[in-house]
């Protein structure tokens, strides 16, 4: 099943094919400026029953080299099987389109992104046929835009920097950055990136610092993540939960995931209401829960633990 990370990773490419010039300038490529860039269609299926679909491929159009194809794949693990599946998709294009093909491999973990690096080649070790090299991005080479400033110069390249971040350590500052900057674009397009960055965020605790960061935005904040919680019904406990969290760390309570999960699980509005009315004085976390009764998910942690008695 390909992930919400999966996509983010490769659609912003697809959707802002000029991104991919961006970003090979700042990692010391050379490459003719384009004249014009098309999406073009990423199957790659033969009449056998095999199926094989490029995540994205562009079209690029230069006066200096002529065009030339992009393949862009995102890879969220080593795959021992992937090498071979690239060089039948470079080789595939090369023969189809009869133009220069590049494959550039999208990673959100430096480990899986030393594995791509590696060259593969098919033939013996000292009579290689065909060589597969791509260009891999990932949090090893994608710059840190940490700056609200430089996250507002190049929006997209921000976006991006937050995908392939998403579990490296500083994911929270480019986060804040991004939030902050998004305050000076159209609502058109930070809506775009909104959208980008909550999918490339896999991980927990960056995806609800986002969301939490999105509460000062109501206009971005509706324009997805409201959207993907009303279609599952909860909005309005959503939206809460995320308060009651706001609230505590306001006041300088720590909060710990589970209860975190715990608060996520709170499904009916009036329960939520009285737990966000005791986060108000609250001495820790977890007394926000005191007086719970079993009578829904929310007086229990996940996993069936018995909750705090009154």
């Amino acid at each position: 099943m390909v992930s919400s990370a999966h996509e983010a990773l490769h659609r912003i490419f697809r959707d802002h094919p000029d991104l991919f010039y961006r970003l090979s300038s700042r990692l010391g490529y050379d490459l003719p400026p384009p004249t014009k860039a098309a999406v073009e269609c990423p199957d790659v299926t033969e009449t056998a029953a095999i199926e094989r679909r490029i995540d994205t491929l562009i079209r690029f159009e230069t006066e200096s080299q002529g065009p030339f194809l992009l393949a862009v794949e995102a890879q969220g693990k080593p795959d021992p099987a992937k090498p071979s599946s690239w060089a039948y998709y470079v080789s595939y294009l090369w023969s189809k389109y009869r133009l220069p093909t590049h494959l550039m491999v999208v990673c959100q973990d430096r480990r899986t992104a030393a594995w791509a690096q590696r060259p593969v080649s098919s033939g013996l070790p000292f009579l290689p046929t065909l060589t597969v090299r791509p260009m891999v991005v990932g949090p090893h080479n994608t710059p840190v835009i940490a700056d609200p400033r430089q996250a507002r110069e190049d929006i997209l390249m921000a976006t991006l920097s937050a995908i392939t971040h998403a579990a490296e350590p500083d994911i929270d500052d480019i986060l804040k950055a991004l939030s902050r900057a998004l305050r000076d674009v159209p609502e058109d397009q930070g809506s775009q990136v909104v959208e980008y960055t909550a999918q490339g965020l896999r991980h927990g605790r960056a995806k609800q610092l986002w969301k939490e960061l999105l509460m000062a935005d109501t206009s971005f904040y509706r324009s997805w993540l409201f959207e993907e919680v009303r279609d599952e019904g909860r909005a309005e406990t959503f939206v809460a939960s995320i308060l009651l969290v706001l609230v505590l760390e306001q006041r300088g309570v720590k909060v710990s995931e589970e209860v975190r999960k715990r608060v996520e699980d709170i499904d009916d509005p009036e329960v939520l209401r009285m737990v966000l009315a005791r986060a108000v004085t609250a001495p820790t976390a977890e007394a926000i829960f005191d007086g719970a009764t079993p009578a829904g998910p929310w007086a229990q942690p996940r996993g069936g633990g018995a909750g705090p008695q009154p």
